[in-house]
């Protein structure tokens, strides 16, 4: 079962940074990556700069049409009109079942701001332990998750400061 995962770093770079320990924690085998995505929004943007993941991931990947429209609902509905964020409401009610919601897309849009960056991560498999040892003192948050909330307390628990 793959979980949906997104990671907050409190610079631009930081998801990026985070791109390459995931790579070697994918050939250790410590992790199964997959889809990933990240999106860098440098200060003063007025929109972030986003990018699939495509050297993490295999034939199951999602696809660049599945994260062009989570990012597009995420930080770019607030600015079209509401007859379009309308219509993309009927569209959105599908991924509401695998925890991708209307609230899901509002706290995501709250928590990623200009100076800040994130990692998206559809994972399965993860030796959670071994990751946190790769990670180290990376500053990164636990923005949301599709885990169960006994699995998301233990993995804040497990980056926790």
């Amino acid at each position: 079962m793959a979980t949906m995962t997104v990671w907050k770093f409190p610079t631009p770079d930081g998801a990026d940074e985070a791109e390459d320990i995931l790579k070697g924690l994918q050939k250790e085998g410590l992790i199964e990556v997959h889809d990933a995505a990240t999106v860098s929004f440098p200060p003063g943007a007025k929109k972030p700069k986003t990018r699939q993941l495509g050297s993490l991931t295999g034939a199951g990947a999602m696809g660049g049409a599945f994260w062009g429209f989570l990012f597009g609902l995420i930080f770019f509905v607030p600015l079209l009109g509401a007859a379009i964020g309308a219509g993309l409401g009927a569209l959105t009610g599908s991924l509401a079942d695998v925890g991708i919601d209307d609230d899901f897309i509002k706290r995501t849009r709250n928590d990623i701001q200009p100076g800040t960056s994130a990692l998206f991560l559809l994972s399965a498999n993860a030796v959670v332990d071994k990751i946190r040892d790769q990670f180290g003192s990376m500053p990164m948050t636990l923005v949301e998750s599709n885990l169960s909330n006994d699995q998301e307390d233990k993995l804040r628990e497990v980056f926790a400061a």
